[in-house]
């Protein structure tokens, strides 16, 4: 159902004057109806000339559905005359705000008053959200201003002034309020634009180093975290201006172009690396691929392709990892060929192994021969049929047979040294010149403790007899 608030047609008129103008006579009561038209088709000029009939009256509809406004002490601030004209009391004086023709007087100020408690609930609504706080100062201000210009003057019955006083005490607040929010928008555009100028920075400084220092793998996962930041910036940050946005972004498309550029040229660079690398490889590969008819002795020749497959530098992952599989399998088969030939002497080297363990065995009885004329020639027999054995594999195993041989010879030649040392006729001869000597010395010691013991000087005879004692062990040592 239509409203008289939402259909001007239906709006009662503003003054005494229009209401007496808005309502014509209907053609009924003004003149005699026209006569019927001929039958036949009526002209154009006709239906142009043809007289129009003016619409009737339109009285305001209220909604049942809404719920009436309070009319209580309505009259202090309205009143409806006799032709159902409304007036509004502003301050001392009365202003026509309507009519209200075909209802009764407190209809008539229902209409109005409820057009004023929907201006009262706009107030209410903005004084409420700018209490709240969170919304835009800005924004409420320019509802409020517009709001107060739709009170000023208001076709409404109500405290219009009293409207137009908090309207206005809001509108005040949030021009400063407005103020503030302006300072800190600008703050934040500033911070913003600080933060952006950030990322440029480092994506120029990523640009501006030497392509062949740079990391690329890790250059790549920053250029695109700073893209990423860059983007979320766009989204959560505040809108900058379009001028120094676009300066910015600019600069960051420009830095990240020219390292998009260096990027592809060094890697063009080095696949330009790659492919000779590969190249030089590959020959490699088949001159090791041609030993293997070599066998063993082609290990020597392998090892030097080695450290020339070293010094040609690297071809790239994927490729490196398949032409060391190539070389590497090129050198197991001549390390195979040694490890056969090692498995086979090993079989060989069993009996061997038993026969230097017999050997060992009988040379251990060695030690307990005393004559050692004799135990010398038993041990050089032992290492004559040691040797005639011949060589054994593995290597670890002969070296610790030898070992232990070793072991045993050292042995016997100890006890040699000790009985040429006993025997050696300048060593004796040396022994009897000092065994007289100590001798000599022990009687002229003895005479002194005979003479001390005379004189009953206790102290005298304690030496005298000290010095007995270690000539006399002495003497024993060098077997006098």
């Amino acid at each position: 159902m239509s409203t008289p608030d939402s259909t001007p047609e239906t709006e009662p008129t503003a003054a005494p004057e229009a209401a007496e103008t808005a309502a014509p006579e209907t053609p009924a009561e003004s003149a005699p109806a026209p006569a019927a038209p001929k039958p036949g088709r009526p002209s154009p000029a006709a239906f142009a000339n043809r007289p129009k009939r003016p619409a009737p009256p339109v009285t305001p509809v209220v909604d049942a559905a809404a719920p009436a406004p309070s009319v209580e002490g309505a009259a202090d601030w309205g009143r409806v005359d006799e032709n159902g004209v409304v007036s509004v009391k502003e301050g001392d004086d009365w202003r026509v705000v309507g009519e209200y023709p075909d209802g009764t007087h407190e209809e008539a100020l229902q209409y109005y008053v409820r057009k004023f408690d929907d201006l009262a609930f706009k107030v209410a609504t903005i004084e409420q959200r700018h209490q709240a706080g969170g919304s835009s100062a800005k924004e409420l201000r320019g509802q409020a201003s517009a709001l107060l210009k739709d009170v000023t003057g208001a076709a409404a019955v109500g405290d219009l002034a009293g409207l137009e006083a908090r309207l206005s005490a809001v509108v005040d607040q949030l021009a400063a309020a407005s103020a503030e929010e302006s300072a800190a928008q600008r703050a934040a555009v500033d911070a913003a634009i600080a933060e952006r100028e950030g990322i440029v920075q480092k994506v120029e400084a990523l640009a501006a180093r030497d392509p062949q220092q740079v990391q690329w793998k890790q250059a790549t996962a920053d250029l695109n975290d700073l893209f990423a930041q860059w983007q979320e910036h766009q989204k959560t940050g505040p809108r900058l201006p379009k001028a120094t946005a676009q300066a910015l972004w600019k600069r960051f498309r420009d830095a990240r172009s020219t390292l998009e550029r260096a990027r592809r040229a060094f890697f063009a660079e080095l696949d330009e690396v790659h492919k000779g690398a590969k190249n030089e490889k590959q020959a490699i590969i088949g001159r090791a691929e041609a030993l293997a008819s070599q066998g063993e002795d082609g290990i020597p020749a392998y090892r030097a392709l080695l450290d020339e497959w070293k010094r040609v530098g690297r071809a790239g992952r994927k490729a490196d990892d398949a032409l060391w599989a190539r070389f590497k399998a090129a050198g197991d088969v001549l390390y195979q060929a040694r490890t056969e030939r090692n498995a086979e002497e090993v079989a060989e080297s069993a009996p061997k192994i038993e026969a230097r363990e017999a050997l060992l065995v009988e040379a251990a009885a060695v030690a307990d021969i005393a004559d050692l004329k004799a135990a010398r020639q038993t041990l050089t027999d032992i290492q004559r049929r040691w040797d005639e054995v011949g060589r054994i594999f593995p290597r670890e195993t002969e070296r610790d047979l030898d070992g232990r041989m070793r072991r045993i010879e050292t042995a016997l030649k100890d006890r040699e040294d000790v009985d040429w040392k006993r025997n050696d006729p300048r060593t004796k001869a040396r022994a009897n010149d000092m065994g007289s000597q100590l001798r000599d010395s022990i009687a002229g010691f003895e005479a002194d403790l005979a003479a001390a013991e005379a004189k009953g000087d206790k102290k005298a005879a304690a030496e005298a007899q000290e010095a007995i004692d270690a000539r006399t062990a002495w003497l024993r040592a060098i077997g006098g």
